[in-house]
């Protein structure tokens, strides 16, 4: 048996919020430092990379696809709110996988967020990366993106294990397979065909 599955459910529990806290933080870092970095190196010149892909500095008022431009005010209310709820729903993280992928959306959010209320933008996010076929994006979209997918699979394979688990037929309380008596049932002293030892011929 793994040390893992050895732990007690609370303290695996405390480990993956900590797994979510921890890998947030780290996102954070790191979108703060790239988009810091796009700001002081990108602002009089575009660097291409490889291909379609270039660092162009753009700043988005809006959310996904520019939508919602210079609403930042409803934008950042909604947008706590938003972190707020995932972060509730982090506390009850089911798996490893899942507390990953919590913690790259919840960083995601965050360090966008922190652009609307403490960059000096109105309130725009730093978008850098460019491709010729998708809206300039960040780290923190990227991560957003990827921990979104990575939370679909981690809840469809845990659906999975838990039918295989359980079974298609399987309820709650269990099921009787077959018609032999249940257990500590069976026939009642006296009741029987033929007289007992007191009772007359």
């Amino acid at each position: 048996m793994s040390e893992q599955s050895a732990a007690p459910p609370g303290r695996r529990r405390r480990r993956r919020i900590a797994a979510v806290a921890v890998i947030a933080a780290v996102v954070v870092a790191a979108d703060q430092i790239t988009k810091s970095l796009a700001v002081a190196d990108l602002a009089s010149h575009d660097v291409h990379v490889i291909g379609p892909f270039s660092f162009r500095l753009a700043y988005n008022t809006g959310v996904a696809f520019s939508v919602g431009t210079g609403l930042t005010g409803p934008i950042i209310i909604v947008a706590v709110a938003l972190v707020l709820a995932i972060g509730w729903m982090a506390r009850g993280v089911p798996t490893t996988a899942a507390a990953i992928a919590f913690g790259l959306i919840i960083g995601g959010a965050l360090g966008n967020l922190s652009d609307r209320l403490f960059r000096g933008h109105h309130g725009g996010v730093v978008d850098f990366i460019y491709t010729s076929f998708w809206p300039t994006f960040n780290v923190a979209d990227s991560c957003i993106v990827i921990g979104c997918f990575c939370l679909a699979v981690a809840f469809m394979r845990q659906g999975r294990s838990l039918q295989h688990v359980h079974g298609p037929g399987s309820t709650a309380g269990g099921s009787i397979t077959s018609g032999a008596p249940a257990p500590g049932i069976g026939p009642v002293p006296g009741a029987g065909s033929g007289p007992g030892p007191g009772d007359p011929a």
